[in-house]
């Protein structure tokens, strides 16, 4: 069974399902505790510049994702006005390379990523930490103690969401890292690619199917897991 479902998807299409698993993974990752702190502050402080800042996290969900990515571009570029002190200080290059590949899918999932954790902290009722707070517990204890189990199911949907965005991210990708086999090809990228040569419509149609299992499999994943710790938290 698992010889033949091996052999289903050829070399190129292994690549770039295991590539896009890879990105995915460490944009999700990567992008978790900045997610965490974004959400709290948002959902708790009150601070000039706080509307700018969400306006600033849910832009990639309205610009279009092509100018997301010449945006990166721009920024994170070789000659980018952060790239080019990354590659000269620290020799971090990530236009062009799967690593880049991983912050264009960040960008991009980080918004739903922020809201469902944001939600999760605005259920909590901050009578609870206040309580905490009056027992001579430091701020970061009571998140640690109670804020965080409380809102430990909002954060595992957060990530497998967008876990699962950013298996599907294409336009920003492609516009910041391109499309290249083996390093930066992902499977939308690759999607598009058998799609633009004769014959290359099953090979797309392979991959289709997986992405949609894929996506399909992180959401019941993220309602199990997120109905499992809140029985936990709760205590059932």
């Amino acid at each position: 069974m698992w010889e033949a479902a091996a052999n289903w998807l050829g070399p190129a299409e292994w690549q770039a399902v295991r590539l896009s698993l890879r990105v995915s993974f460490w944009a999700t990752v990567a992008s978790l505790p900045l997610g965490i702190f974004v959400a709290y502050a948002l959902a708790r402080w009150s601070f000039p510049g706080k509307q700018l800042l969400n306006g600033l996290v849910h832009l990639p969900l309205i610009l279009p994702p092509v100018v997301t990515g010449y945006l990166l571009l721009i920024a994170f570029g070789r000659r980018g006005f952060i790239g080019q002190y990354l590659e000269a200080w620290f020799g971090i290059v990530l236009s062009f390379r799967w690593t880049g590949a991983a912050v264009a899918a960040a960008v991009m999932a980080f918004p739903l990523m922020v809201r469902a954790i944001r939600l999760a902290i605005e259920a909590v009722d901050p009578k609870l930490e206040a309580a905490a707070g009056t027992l001579g517990a430091p701020p970061a204890w009571v998140f640690v103690t109670v804020t965080l189990p409380l809102i430990l199911p909002g954060i595992v949907a957060g990530a497998i969401l967008a876990f699962a965005k950013a298996i599907g991210e294409f336009g920003a990708t492609i516009t910041f890292v391109s499309n290249i086999p083996g390093q930066t090809q992902t499977m939308p990228s690759a999607i598009y690619a058998f799609l633009q040569v004769p014959g290359g419509g099953e090979a797309a149609g392979r991959l289709v199917i997986v992405a949609i299992v894929i996506a399909m499999a992180a959401l019941f994943l993220s309602e199990f897991i997120a109905r499992r710790v809140a029985k936990r938290v709760a205590g059932g």
